[in-house]
């Protein structure tokens, strides 16, 4: 069968592969230590559930409009204006079936064939492959470990073309675990400023998994210019430990957003109908839930990254967002593990993950070779596990 030729441009997600691979060999009664997955290891919390039973109770299992429920389209404007200070109409704003798909929505409502996406590396695996499937060209500007991935204003300067249509943020970061500091914000604002046609986007689905003491903050707080052009997106995911829920939104402007209903109309219509009020429930209800998991991230964010820093050969910033560690594993490149030389973080995931039950992501997808991605959403038993057992690995290598 002959198949579309844009599918030879992507890949698969090498996070969801690499889970799936770990899943399988714990099934199989292995001992594996489980550092992938990218969603928390706490449940969706009770009041959440409840709401879900009590629409199934009453019925509501029929279509809705695209775009959302009134009730959640109005609580997600409340949301943005109070936590994040924010305006935004609720026709700005579509509940999608996760970030990811807001993302996917806004890419096919935006880019024309060769128009250009800025991301910064590292970034999320699927930031390039929606932007080739949507036609057009990722464009990635580095960043640097010692600098604390924070990106170089005269870098985004360069990339930026007659041919950019956004650039993304993501703070805090995945994979890095980075937050973007006010003063840095500050600065590649003002880059954005000079080029009135290019759409800010702001993917915040972290931003409440924050272990710096301080609100979170976006650039669109500190540039109030940009924000009739800055389209935010979030979701229940992370913060609410509903990643199989699959219920993101996002806010932006008019036109675009229009144009993201267009595509989801086609696609899949709307987001199931008792995640959103789930979904309704979990912005409107209590919040300690929320605080009681950070709390523990956070231990377990000091205690990976101590662990991690004290391995021969692994250098990794401390991650004060989302729930990964990343560090840096160059220094064991080049060498050897039971007399097979390892050429690449690949080369090390696949060797953690197949002779000691370590299962951790190669930092190639998310643009950063001679990284590791390590998810401390584990319990703390299995992060000192996969501590140790990188310890013997690190010891062995020749």
């Amino acid at each position: 069968m002959k198949l579309a030729r844009r599918l030879a441009e992507i890949q698969p997600s090498p996070t969801l592969a690499l889970n799936a691979r770990a899943k399988a060999l714990a099934a199989a009664g292995k001992d594996v230590a489980g550092l992938s997955a990218g969603e928390p290891d706490f449940d969706t919390p009770e009041h959440v559930k409840e709401a879900a039973v009590q629409a199934l109770r009453e019925g509501f299992t029929k279509y809705t409009a695209t775009a959302g429920i009134p009730e959640l389209r109005g609580a997600i404007v409340k949301k943005l204006r109070e936590e994040n200070e924010l305006d935004f109409a609720p026709e700005q704003v579509i509940v999608t079936n996760g970030g990811k798909h807001a993302l996917y929505n806004c890419f096919q409502a935006l880019l024309s064939d060769g128009d250009e996406v800025v991301m910064f590396a590292p970034y999320w695996v699927s930031y390039p492959e929606q932007v080739l499937l949507a036609g057009g060209r990722p464009v990635v500007v580095p960043t640097r470990v010692e600098e604390g991935f924070q990106p170089d204003p005269d870098l985004l300067a360069k990339a930026l073309t007659p041919r950019t249509r956004a650039v993304i943020f993501n703070s805090p970061s995945n994979p890095t675990g980075a937050v973007l500091p006010k003063e840095n914000l500050l600065e590649l604002a003002a880059v954005m400023a000079v080029h009135p046609d290019v759409l800010v986007i702001t993917d915040d689905i972290y931003e409440k998994l924050l272990y710096t003491g301080h609100r979170f903050t976006n650039i669109a707080n500190l540039a109030p210019t940009l924000r009739s052009r800055t389209l935010v997106v979030n979701g229940m995911s992370k913060a609410y430990a509903m990643t199989g829920w699959r219920m993101g939104y996002a806010a932006g402007p008019k036109a675009l957003i229009h144009g993201m209903q267009l595509v989801q109309d086609q696609a899949t219509s709307n987001v199931n109908s008792i995640t959103q009020r789930a979904a309704l429930a979990a912005l409107t209800g209590p919040q300690e839930p929320i605080q009681a998991m950070v709390k523990e991230f956070h231990q377990r964010r000091d205690l990976l990254h101590a662990g991690l820093t004290q391995i021969p050969g692994v250098r990794c910033a401390r991650p004060e967002g989302a729930f990964y560690a990343f560090p840096d594993v160059s220094a064991w490149i080049g060498k050897s593990w039971k007399g097979k030389t390892l050429g690449s973080a690949h080369d090390v995931s696949e060797r953690l993950l197949e002779d000691l039950l370590v299962a951790a992501v190669p930092g190639e997808p998310f643009g950063a070779p001679g990284h590791l991605r390590f998810s401390f959403a584990a319990s703390r038993a299995t992060l000192e596990k996969g501590l140790q057992r990188l310890r013997d690995f690190a010891a062995a290598l020749t």
